[in-house]
C-alpha cells in the first residue's frame, strides 16, 4: 500500500506520509556520512512542535530476493506512534522515492534483517571500514541540535 512519496526540492529529498492515524506533512531524507557498512543511506527527519528537525527513522539499502530490484526499507518511529512503522521506498521516474508500508508479520519475497518478514538486507560494498558507529551525533549534550539553529528559517536552513 503506498502511503507517500519523496520529491527532489532544492537538491533534497522533501515528502510526506499519510496514514488514517498518521500525518507527516514536511518529512525529509538526510544522507548519512558514515563509515560503517551498518550505517543506515538516509535518516528520516521532521519537524517537531518547537520547529526543529527530528530524527524518526532510518533507511538502508535493500534487494528484493524475487526480482533484484534495489530499494530502501526501514521504519518510522516516534514515542507518540503506538508501535513502529515498517517502510519501503522504491524509485520513481522523476528521481524520488514512492512510500509503501507492509505489514512486517506478512513474509514475502524481501531478505531478512528488519524483523520476521521484514523488507530486506544491506547490499553495500565498501572498502575496508576505519570507525565504528554512525559517526559524530548532531545532538548537543541537552539534547538540542549541536550548531545553534534555533533562530534560522527553517525553510531555507534545513539540516541536510
Amino acid at each position: 500500500m503506498n502511503i507517500g512519496e519523496f520529491k527532489k526540492e532544492n537538491g533534497r529529498l522533501m515528502g510526506s506520509v499519510f496514514t488514517r492515524t498518521i500525518d507527516l506533512p514536511r518529512i525529509g531524507l538526510r544522507p548519512v556520512q558514515s563509515q560503517s557498512e551498518k550505517a543506515p543511506i538516509y535518516e528520516i527527519v521532521a519537524l517537531n512542535i518547537a520547529r526543529r528537525w527530528v530524527q524518526i527513522g532510518a533507511l538502508w539499502e535493500a534487494v528484493s530476493k524475487k526480482t533484484g530490484e534495489v530499494f530502501l526499507a526501514g521504519q518510522i518511529d516516534d514515542p507518540s506512534l503506538p508501535e513502529p512503522l515498517p517502510v519501503a521506498l522504491f524509485p520513481n521516474e522523476a528521481g524520488g522515492f514512492t512510500v509503501a508500508w507492509r505489514r512486517e508479520n506478512l513474509g514475502g519475497g524481501f531478505g531478512g534483517g528488519f524483523g520476521s518478514g521484514g523488507f530486506g538486507t544491506s547490499q553495500r560494498d565498501y572498502a575496508p571500514r576505519t570507525q565504528d558507529g554512525f559517526g559524530d551525533s548532531t545532538a548537543g549534550a541537552d539534547g538540542s541540535l549541536a550548531d545553534d539553529r534555533t533562530n534560522a528559517d527553517v525553510d531555507e536552513d534545513i539540516p541536510f
